[in-house]
């Protein structure tokens, strides 16, 4: 999985290490390490002028990798990044 924010590429295995790379990269965010939910907290507030918080649910029935998995949709929908490698999988599968 690849996900790109201007020309940096975070890669990972999953969503979850890319959020945790996003989050070691962020030198302003003041508690890296803590549980996942505080960081997608944090960022969602920095980012509210590019992204609508209430389309990320945060509760705490969903999983980690599901709640990360939707916090890099909802950034690469509303441009604040772009999801590379899932886009290279649907295209290859709808054969463009």
């Amino acid at each position: 999985m690849i996900f790109q924010v201007g020309d940096k590429d975070y890669c990972g295995e999953s969503a979850i290490e890319i959020l945790r790379a996003l989050e070691l990269d962020t030198p302003d965010y003041p508690s890296p390490g803590q549980p996942l939910r505080q960081f997608l907290l944090w960022s969602l507030d920095r980012l509210g002028d590019k992204l609508p918080a209430r389309e990320l649910d945060l509760s705490d029935s969903l999983p980690d990798e599901t709640l990360a998995l939707s916090y890099l949709y909802l950034r690469d929908e509303y441009g604040a990044g772009e999801l590379l490698s899932d886009r290279l999988v649907t295209e290859r599968q709808d054969g463009v």
